[in-house]
């Protein structure tokens, strides 16, 4: 991997504040982001980012190209939770295990982003579906997680409709409105001039902000992070790169563009610490959080963002 991809990726505005957010927890710094601000920062996040997609995508067209990289990522989504259970089952009980899977078979909006400001950073061009491919990976992985758990654990028929699981994953807040974002500049991309300011123009300085929150409370969770701590610490980096090189695979195999394979992978190597485990609090309570959570946000992410996004784009590169 060269250097220098690795140092333009640190010297990413949100990566350095990330970086920060973890720095000020281990120096028992008081800096907090209030609660209201972190999910007003959520909310515009998706939002951007669906509208972004919904006009690229309109700009792009509905086409055929769209397709095979929307079913891969909904294979993926329900390929990766059933190896992880199995894999986990080794160590961890049926409740954990199916949460983990779920959860590292979803994946994580700000990587994305994340992902996504990196290319356009070496103005590399990538198509506005990928959006579309980031919301339908949300659910599929959920459902799966508790299918494995109803199987292994012999949960009776109707376990979902008496959790409410149809309803929050289906409905869940993160998929609405990034495929509702998605629609509206899909709908509206003719005038998506009046719009730049939102999109673009504080695109970084919020995502920044988001990611000193990122920072702080994955410094926090990773102090919470100890049972089985090496195995699930190995799990954390060696499944992401499992799920990576099996997209970059799949990409190639079906010419992906260098744009779309590279926020492929990065989709399938990320995982989720919002959306999974607000579902898994309704859905899976007897799983614990203090695990899932640590291991997604606290390990998973930053490996992401700090080594992952350019060590993928350089195997990319070097292939295509």
């Amino acid at each position: 991997m060269e250097i220098s991809l690795l140092i333009s990726n640190l010297l990413n505005p949100p990566i350095l504040f990330f970086i920060l957010g973890i720095i000020a927890v281990l120096l028992k710094v008081e800096l907090v982001i209030p609660n209201q601000i972190a999910r007003f920062l959520s909310i515009y996040l998706l939002m951007a980012i669906g509208y972004n997609g919904g006009v690229e995508l309109s700009h792009s067209g509905l086409i055929m190209e769209a397709l095979v990289p929307l079913v891969a990522a909904v294979v993926m989504a329900m390929e990766v939770p059933v190896f992880c259970f199995f894999i986990l089952r080794l160590r961890c009980n049926i409740y954990d295990s199916a949460a983990i899977s779920a959860v590292y078979g979803s994946v994580s909006a700000v990587t994305f982003i994340t992902a996504a400001n990196f290319l356009d950073l070496l103005s590399i061009g990538y198509s506005g579906f990928m959006v579309a491919a980031l919301a339908l990976m949300e659910s599929p992985a959920i459902i799966v997680g508790l299918l494995l758990t109803r199987m292994a654990a012999g949960k009776q028929k109707g376990y979902f409709v008496e959790n409410g699981i149809l309803h929050e994953v289906i409905l869940n807040h993160a998929v609405f409105l990034i495929l509702g974002s998605l629609l509206i500049g899909y709908a509206t991309s003719q005038t998506a001039a009046t719009m730049d300011l939102f999109t673009h123009g504080i695109f970084k300085g919020m995502l920044s902000i988001f990611t000193l929150d990122m920072g702080l409370l994955a410094g926090n969770r990773i102090r919470e992070f100890k049972q089985d701590v090496w195995f699930l610490t190995i799990f954390a980096i060696v499944i992401p790169l499992i799920n990576a090189i099996l997209a970059i695979i799949i990409a190639y195999g079906f010419n992906f563009s260098l744009g779309n394979a590279f926020l492929f992978t990065v989709l399938c190597a990320s995982a989720s610490y919002i959306a999974v485990p607000a579902a898994l609090r309704l859905s899976l309570p007897q799983a614990n959080p203090g695990i899932y959570i640590p291991m997604a946000l606290g390990i998973t992410f930053p490996f992401n963002i700090i080594i992952g996004l350019p060590l993928y784009l350089k195997i990319i590169q070097s292939l295509w």
